[in-house]
């Protein structure tokens, strides 16, 4: 349709039975697409799904030209690191304020195309989320941040100012955050 689009395709496990197979390949390919759309119309810049095949387990979508969210964070001058964590925090909050999660939130999940973040891979999240889920979103951001972006650990600050400043619940799911982190010691 002239249109630039990535074609992306779970391939079948052949160490799992057939049937089994194309089902949870459907299913999974359906719940993204899904996924994709909500969050869309909530307002979190996603790619645009043109075409679906559940019995292949296939969806045709929106390219988006431009850098992963990872690398541009660390090649950035510091200002536009700023904005762009700044943009990160407001599109996680639309998605939490939607009662959903990415299920994978990384900087590697997101994509940077004329100033705007797109997020892309969702397929591991959820349409009813909890607070719980939401603290996990988080708390692996918080991750992603430290292993990818160690020394501009200080963009994380300014994901958590955006977010909280976006979404009236962030104060609950910050709290969740540090829960799961206490889980994670050893004393």
């Amino acid at each position: 349709m002239g249109r630039p689009a990535i074609f992306k395709c779970r391939l079948p496990k052949p160490y799992r039975h057939p049937e089994l197979d194309q089902q949870l390949r459907a299913s999974r390919t359906k719940n993204e697409a899904k996924l994709l759309q909500e969050a869309r119309r909530r307002g979190v810049p996603t790619p645009i799904i043109f075409d679906i095949c559940l019995a292949e387990g296939t969806m045709v979508m929106q390219y988006i030209e431009g850098p992963r969210a990872k690398d541009l964070l660390e090649s950035a001058p510091e200002e536009e690191a700023v904005q762009i964590a700044g943009k990160i925090g407001t599109m996680v909050a639309k998605l939490h304020a939607g009662g959903m999660t990415h299920g994978d939130l990384t900087t590697s999940n997101m994509i940077v195309h004329d100033g705007r973040v797109y997020l892309i891979d969702i397929s591991l999240g959820s349409k009813i989320a909890g607070v719980e889920e939401m603290g996990v979103d988080m708390h692996l951001l918080r991750e992603a941040f430290q292993s990818a972006h160690s020394s501009r650990m200080y963009l994380f600050d300014e994901v958590v100012r955006s977010y909280s400043s976006a979404f009236p619940r962030a104060s609950e799911v910050l709290a969740k955050v540090h829960q799961i982190e206490a889980r994670g010691r050893y004393t």
